[in-house]
């Protein structure tokens, strides 16, 4: 199939298919023309890549990741235990990524709380923005 098709079936743009391509996520056949040529299987490649950018992986990591994974009706599972350790690292890394947003939300939070009430007169700085 050609590209176009490829992004109908998948719902993903021709322009995302083409990065996923130059990062080695798909690799498709090359015709004489030129042109690509998917195959049905693409289908299913381009979703699991979506699984896992939406997991919070990269595509660096997606493209070490990926021949690895099984497919199993829609259930990305490891195909050997070797995996394990760089996807618990990856969630560690997602584990500091949200506690340090997380922290941000209170730190605004508490900024937030120590405005004056709505009913107090506006100090002149605020009147000069």
């Amino acid at each position: 199939m050609r590209i176009g098709d490829l992004s109908t079936r998948t719902g993903v743009s021709v322009r995302l298919l083409r990065y996923y391509e130059e990062q080695g996520l798909l690799r498709p056949v090359r015709r004489p023309s030129g042109y690509r040529e998917y195959r049905d299987e693409d289908v299913r490649t381009v979703r699991n890549i979506r699984t896992l950018l939406a997991a919070g992986l990269n595509t660096q990591t997606i493209a070490a990741v990926l021949p690895c994974m099984v497919d199993d009706d829609g259930t990305l599972a490891p195909a050997c235990l070797g995996m394990l350790p760089g996807l618990h690292r990856e969630r560690d890394r997602i584990d500091r990524a949200v506690a340090d947003l997380l922290a941000a939300r209170s730190a605004l939070d508490v900024i937030i709380g120590a405005a004056p009430p709505p009913d107090a007169a506006e100090p002149d700085a605020c009147r000069a923005a």
